[in-house]
Formats: C-alpha cells, structure tokens, sequence
C-alpha cells in the first residue's frame, strides 16, 4: 500500500483532494486531527496546540503519532491502495514518513491567496479566520512550521483554481495515474 503525503496551505483544497481520493480506496491519517486531539485534552485552541507540543516533544511529535496509527492500519488488510496522510507541515514529518516509509511520497495543492481566503470565509470552521488579517496570521504560522519549504519540495503539485468538479476530476486522473 502506498503512503501519500498531502501538503497544501489552509483553503487550498486538500479536504476535496482527500475526499476525492477516497473514491479510489484511500484512507485518510489526519495529522490535525491528532492536533485537535491533544488540543481538547489540553483545553487549548488548535494553533496553540500545534506550537507548543512541538516545543514540548520535538518537531517530529505529530508525525511520529501519525507513523504508529498508519503501521496499526497497515496491520489490518482494509483492502485500500492508498494512505493518505493530511496536513504535513514541516520539512521534518516529511523527513520521518520516508524514514519508515519506503514507498511514501508527497502532493502539494496549491491555490492563490484570494482564493484560500475566500474558501475559508466560506467553509466557516471553528479556526477559519474571520477576517484578512487573521487569515494572514495563520498563514505565517503555518509558514513558520516549514510549510513553504515542503509545498516546495513536494514530488507532485497540484492546481486548485478552477471549478470544484475541474479539480475533482484533476484528482481522479492523478490517483489513477499514481496507481499504474
């Protein structure tokens, strides 16, 4: 079974890709649902979570409790191509998913900064910002984990700027090809 790295800013369409992936028999492995985990066992908001277990435990702390839930998943025969990991952040989960995963590789969906804003106003979730400037804050923090450097460094790109079943369709044509 493959493991995908999916990377991308916030809004930049990552939950369309997952979704859409699904349909090709992948499983999903959030990253920032392990986030939000220790957030609500720590009665903190995401972000705060996020820095300070970093601090707390290492860089590698999110990833490292994502590689134990993927080797627990490859224990089980689920009958999926894939593993889609959701919301790598630094350049060092990359670094330990490839560490333990041979045939791990990464795709970064990327759109404009107009774009994910407007996204984001309209998905309306609890850490979405309310407005430009929150937007840019939490893009500098998400940029301040090494996101930049692993949208970068991705293996495949992928262009989210068009219509929802454009990109749907774009999503489908990649796993496929991926798959042969």
């Amino acid at each position: 079974m493959k493991v995908l790295g999916v990377t991308g800013m916030p809004g930049s369409g990552k939950s369309i890709f997952l979704d859409t992936a699904i349909e090709k028999s992948a499983i999903v492995v959030s990253m920032g649902d392990i986030i939000r985990e220790k957030a609500k066992e720590r009665g903190e908001d995401t972000g705060t979570t996020a820095r300070k277990i970093r601090e707390e435990f290492g860089q590698y702390i999110v990833s490292e409790l994502t590689v134990e839930r993927i080797k627990e998943i490859l224990k089980e025969d689920t009958g999926a191509n894939f593993i889609l990991v959701d919301g790598i952040r630094s350049p060092y989960e990359i670094e330990m998913f490839k560490e333990n995963f041979d045939n791990f590789s990464s795709v970064s969906v990327f759109a404009c900064a107009k774009t994910r804003f407007e996204r984001l106003v309209l998905r309306g979730r609890a850490d979405d910002p309310e407005n430009y400037d929150d937007f840019l804050v939490r893009d500098k923090r998400e940029l301040g984990f090494g996101l930049g450097e692993v949208i970068a460094t991705a293996d495949y790109l992928l262009v989210n700027e068009d219509s929802l079943e454009d990109f749907q369709e774009q999503v489908r044509e990649f796993m496929d090809a991926l798959m042969d």
